[in-house]
């Protein structure tokens, strides 16, 4: 008899539904449409919290960033962000009802790393010239962090599949992007020019996607090699590499590239085994040589004169251009404005997420290039490094290369003294770290981590080092004569 109560309720309800948002549709108010949606999501987030995690990861690929819903200038992505909004602010509850997640995530060094970026984004936003583009700057890293970061942590934790997981829902995205792709850059001729909108709508540029497909690249590969699957694991796994092969090749990133290359360096002195010492000399002496040859070697790069072309070789020699490259012209005007708007503002910064709306004062007619705007409105500072210069400081920089080292050196302790037969789990921590290493580099060049795109794998490989480093690593044992 309770259950036909609970069904006859169940169905007036639904029937009510159907009636009003029958009405709202006539009134053309489609909004209610999503009423069952909202449901669900809430359902889940009381119910399955860390299914709604796994639905974030898998949108995120197919996200939109919908610049008609911007608050101060920043628009929001769909339908990513509101979850993740929902998903923090029940963690805020759950956290004023108890700890939910474990001291020993708050307590690591990466952790505590994080607070101090928190806690300086906050202060910066206070003192920013544009309070609300702060603010909602410093909401969204808040949002990312929370849930990819502490969440993601708490959820490998007593679940080591789900790190491998994680990668299989964005990858899964991420090849209908790179289908996508594919076939708009074929109707195009394969252009180096289409290259750079091709994967819109999911992804702003060809730069964003190129940063996104090197990181996962490793990952990729790593699992292909070394893991233990059924055959037709192996042969998804060959398709996913050749997809991400190609698809690097035709996004003509050449910052994904050099990325690459990058990680390819990091893998050989850990695989190898290269002594610490033999690095930092190598790099002491690399530093020397710049300074030591600093003008020879500007004279050379000026005498470079091949732009961006449809030609692979031409593209790659591209790179080294200062001269006529409008691309590589214009990350050098932005680089200039920020270092400028830092020796203005050296210890606060102009706000985060401000410099686009702050530069174009700085720029100076002889840095300017064809694609320059006088207004100023062509975007970031190209960097994850002299951005944060400019908007919060010397210290917003300093701790945001804190972050990189002290991560860097997580991975590298925790693949170094792993024991050596678990070649499974040596290889996730590998690929992981590898693939945190080609963004390091790519931000260098280009800035992403406002982006859902970036920010999700960004910090949910990062939580997925920490996670194994204090719960799934089966260290070296040392034995004794």
């Amino acid at each position: 008899m309770e259950l036909q109560k609970r069904n006859v309720i169940l169905a007036i309800i639904v029937g009510l539904f159907i009636l009003a948002n029958s009405v709202a549709i006539a009134f053309e108010f489609y909004f209610l449409n999503l009423l069952p949606l909202v449901m669900l999501a809430a359902w889940l987030a009381f119910y399955h919290y860390d299914k709604l995690v796994y639905f974030v990861v898998l949108a995120t690929p197919l996200s939109i960033n919908l610049e008609e819903l911007a608050i101060g200038g920043v628009g929001i992505y769909l339908p990513t962000e509101p979850v993740l909004i929902s998903l923090m602010l029940m963690f805020f509850l759950e956290t004023i009802r108890r700890n939910p997640v474990d001291k020993k995530i708050l307590r690591h060094p990466v952790s505590i790393i994080i607070y101090i970026h928190l806690f300086w984004l906050a202060v910066t936003s206070y003192t920013s010239e544009m309070p609300v583009v702060s603010y909602k700057f410093f909401t969204a890293r808040l949002w990312f962090i929370t849930i990819m970061y502490f969440v993601t942590a708490q959820i490998f934790r007593g679940n080591y599949k789900a790190i491998k997981t994680f990668v299989w829902l964005y990858l899964i995205s991420l090849m209908v992007v790179i289908g996508y792709t594919f076939t708009l850059h074929g109707m195009n001729g394969f252009s180096e020019e289409a290259a750079h909108w091709a994967m819109n709508p999911f992804y702003k540029d060809h730069t964003s996607y190129g940063a996104i497909l090197a990181m996962y690249y490793p990952i990729v590969l790593g699992f292909l090699i070394t893991g233990k699957y059924k055959a037709w694991v192996k042969y998804v796994l060959a398709f996913m590499f050749l997809a991400l092969t190609v698809a690097l090749v035709l996004s003509y990133t050449r910052a994904a590239w050099l990325s690459l290359l990058a990680a390819l360096g990091v893998f050989t002195i850990l695989f190898l085994r290269i002594n610490f010492r033999f690095v930092v000399l190598g790099m002491v002496v690399f530093v020397g040589l710049f300074f030591v040859y600093k003008d020879t070697l500007l004279q050379n790069l000026e005498k470079n004169r091949q732009d961006s072309s449809d030609n692979l070789s031409e593209h790659v020699e591209s790179v080294s251009n200062i001269s006529t490259d409008a691309s590589n012209l214009e990350r050098l005007n932005r680089w200039n404005c920020a270092f400028k708007m830092f020796m203005d503002k050296p210890y606060f910064g102009f706000g985060p997420g401000t410099y686009q709306f702050q530069y174009a004062p700085y720029q100076s007619s002889l840095d300017k290039t064809i694609i320059s705007t006088n207004a100023g409105d062509g975007g970031n500072a190209h960097s994850e490094y002299l951005g944060p210069l400019a908007e919060s400081g010397l210290f917003g920089s300093l701790i945001f290369i804190a972050l990189m080292i002290t991560v860097i050196a997580t991975g590298v302790k925790l693949y170094s003294g792993m024991d050596r037969t678990d070649k499974e789990m040596r290889t996730v921590v590998m690929t992981l770290l590898l693939g945190l290493i080609t963004y390091y580099v790519h931000g260098v060049l280009n800035n992403y981590l406002d982006t859902d795109k970036a920010s999700i794998p960004f910090w949910s490989f990062t939580a997925s080092l920490v996670a194994i480093e204090l719960y799934h690593q089966k260290k070296v044992v040392k034995t004794t004569n």
